[in-house]
C-alpha cells in the first residue's frame, strides 16, 4: 500500500467539505496545472465541468461549485484569505468572468457551464467530475476526469502512482504491523511515526508543519467560540458555540488566545462543564467549517472538530502538564491511526457513511489520547478500536447537503466517544481484547459496501428527507 503521511491525513483547507470542497477545489487546480504544462493555457476560452454522483447531489450545499471557481482562479486552499473565498466566485458571478489559472481570462458562467448531472455516477468513485478545454473554435484541448476520494485527497482517471515513492523504515498498513514494531524497537506509536516522517523531510520540519497544523486548530476553536450569527446556505441554521462558550467562560479576562486557554485552564470546572467544553470546542470548529472557515481536515472537514476537541480537552482538563512536543506527539499518533483507515477500508462518506468520518476521527482522537496519558500502543489501538467500534453503521444524511444538520453536532459526539473509549482502554488489558482495531476495521469497510447508497452522503435518505426545509441559496 502506497505510504500516508501524517500531512496527508491532517491538511489545512477550507470547509465544508474535504470531499466535496477541498478535493474538487484541488482536482481544478491540478486541470489548470495540466493546461500549462501543455501550453495550451492561453489558447483556452472555455472551460465546462461535468459533477457526478454525490458530488452533484449534494454539491450546491457543499460549495462544490465555489470550490471549483476558487480551483480554476488558481487560489490556494491553505493560504488564501478568508474574504477571499466568497469575494472571488462572488466577482465570476457578476462579470461572467474567470481569470483562469490568475492569469488569463476567459468567459465563464457559473450556471451552465458547470453542470449538476444528479442521476449520473461514475463507476470508480460516487465523487466524480469531468473538466473540459475548449479554443475559439470549440474544439477540445484537454479533457481530464477527477475523483475527490475523501479527506481532501484526488486521484486522475487511469493514474497509477500519485506520487514519487518513498521508502519508510517502518512500512505499515494494519494495526499489528505498528503494535509489532513497537514492541521490537520498545517504543511508543510517536516514536514510530516520528521516524516513519524522516522519509519525507527533516523531523525538525516536521515538528514545525506539526505545530502549523496546531495553530490553526486552535485558531479556529477560538474563532468559533467568539463568532455569532446564522450559518449560510438557506438552513438558517444559529450558531451555538459562541453562546456555550459564554456562559462558561463567564468574565474571565484575556486578550489572546494564549490568554484565553490559560483562563480555560483556570476555571476547574465540574464534569458537566467539561463535557460542555469539549462540546463546545468541537461545535466551535465545525461552525466555522460550515462557514467556509480554514479549518484542519482531521482527516475529513466534516469531521473536523473532534480532533482540536480532544487535543483541547488533553491541554485543558487531563491533569497533565502538556508542551508542544506533546501536542506533536497527539497529531502523529492520530494521523497514523487515520492513514490504517484510509489503506483498508475509507475515509470518505460518500463511499461508507458518516461512520468513515466521525468514526474514524472519533478513533484517531482516543488512540492518541490514550498513549499522551501514559497508555501503551496495545491501549491506544484498543481505543481506537472501542472508538469505531460504536460508530459502525452511523450513515450521512446531511439535511440539504449542507455539513450542519446533524455533522456539527455529531462533532461533539465523536469527541466524547473518543475521551470514554481511552479511558476505557486505560482500564482494560489489550490482550483480553475480542476484537482488534483491524477486525473493527474491516466490519466497518464490509459495512460501508453493504449500507444503502442513499445513506452515504447523498441527502436522499435519513433525516434528509424527513426535515422540510427551504431550497439552500448557496
Amino acid at each position: 500500500m502506497e505510504p500516508i503521511s501524517v500531512f496527508d491525513m491532517l491538511k489545512i483547507g477550507v470547509g465544508p467539505s474535504s470531499s466535496h470542497t477541498l478535493g474538487p477545489w484541488r482536482a481544478a487546480e491540478r486541470f489548470v496545472k495540466e493546461l500549462a504544462a501543455q501550453q495550451i493555457l492561453a489558447a483556452t476560452t472555455r472551460i465546462e465541468v461535468d459533477l457526478y454522483g454525490s458530488l452533484a447531489l449534494t454539491g450546491k450545499g457543499h460549495g462544490t461549485d465555489v470550490a471549483i471557481l476558487l480551483g480554476l482562479h488558481g487560489a490556494d486552499p491553505v493560504t488564501i484569505e478568508p474574504e477571499a473565498v466568497q469575494q472571488i466566485p462572488r466577482q465570476i458571478q457578476e462579470s461572467k468572468q474567470l481569470n483562469l489559472g490568475g492569469v488569463h481570462f476567459i468567459d465563464f458562467q457559473p450556471a451552465t457551464d458547470i453542470r449538476f448531472l444528479f442521476s449520473e455516477t461514475l463507476p470508480f468513485h460516487p465523487n466524480g467530475l469531468c473538466l473540459r478545454a475548449y479554443n475559439d473554435s470549440a474544439m477540445l484541448l484537454h479533457e481530464a476526469t477527477f475523483f475527490s476520494i475523501g479527506g481532501g485527497f484526488v486521484v486522475k482517471e487511469g493514474e497509477t502512482g500519485s506520487r514519487e515513492s518513498v521508502q519508510l523504515p517502518f512500512p505499515i498498513s494494519y494495526g499489528y504491523e505498528l503494535l509489532r514494531y513497537c514492541r521490537e524497537q520498545q517504543c511508543s506509536i510517536a516514536d514510530i511515526v516520528w521516524q516513519n516522517e524522516t522519509a519525507w523531510r527533516p523531523t525538525a520540519e516536521t515538528r514545525h508543519q506539526l505545530l502549523q497544523i496546531w495553530e490553526v486548530m486552535r485558531q479556529c476553536i477560538y474563532l468559533g467560540c467568539h463568532t455569532e450569527g446564522v450559518l449560510p446556505g438557506g438552513l438558517h441554521v444559529a450558531r451555538r458555540a459562541a453562546g456555550i462558550h459564554r456562559k462558561l467562560i463567564g468574565d474571565s479576562p484575556y486578550t489572546t488566545i494564549d490568554k484565553w486557554i490559560a483562563q480555560v485552564q483556570a476555571c476547574q470546572p465540574s464534569f458537566s462543564s467539561i463535557v460542555k467544553w469539549i462540546g463546545c470546542f468541537a461545535m466551535a470548529v465545525n461552525e466555522e467549517n460550515a462557514n467556509f472557515g480554514k479549518v484542519v481536515t482531521a482527516p475529513t472537514n466534516g469531521a473536523a472538530g473532534v480532533i482540536p476537541a480532544v487535543l483541547m480537552y488533553y491541554l485543558c482538563f487531563s491533569g497533565q502538564e502538556v508542551n508542544e512536543t506533546d501536542i506533536c506527539r497527539f497529531l502523529l499518533i492520530a494521523g497514523e491511526v487515520g492513514s490504517i483507515f484510509k489503506k483498508n477500508a475509507t475515509i470518505s462518506a460518500a463511499m461508507g457513511g458518516c461512520q468513515a468520518e466521525i468514526g474514524v476521527s472519533s478513533a484517531m482522537a482516543a488512540a492518541a489520547l490514550t498513549e499522551c496519558l501514559g497508555g501503551t500502543p496495545a491501549q491506544a489501538l484498543q481505543a481506537a478500536e472501542i472508538a469505531m467500534e460504536h460508530h459502525l453503521g452511523l450513515t450521512c444524511d446531511p439535511i440539504g447537503g449542507l455539513v450542519q444538520v446533524p455533522c456539527i453536532e455529531r462533532n461533539s459526539m465523536g469527541a466524547v466517544k473518543a475521551i470514554t473509549a481511552a479511558n476505557i482502554a486505560l482500564d482494560s488489558d489489550p490482550s483480553k481484547a475480542k476484537v482488534s482495531l483491524d477486525d473493527v476495521i474491516k466490519t466497518m469497510w464490509e459495512t460501508a459496501q453493504d449500507m444503502n447508497h442513499k445513506y452515504k452522503e447523498t441527502s436522499l435518505g435519513g433525516l434528509a428527507v424527513h426535515i422540510p426545509i427551504i431550497v439552500p441559496e448557496c
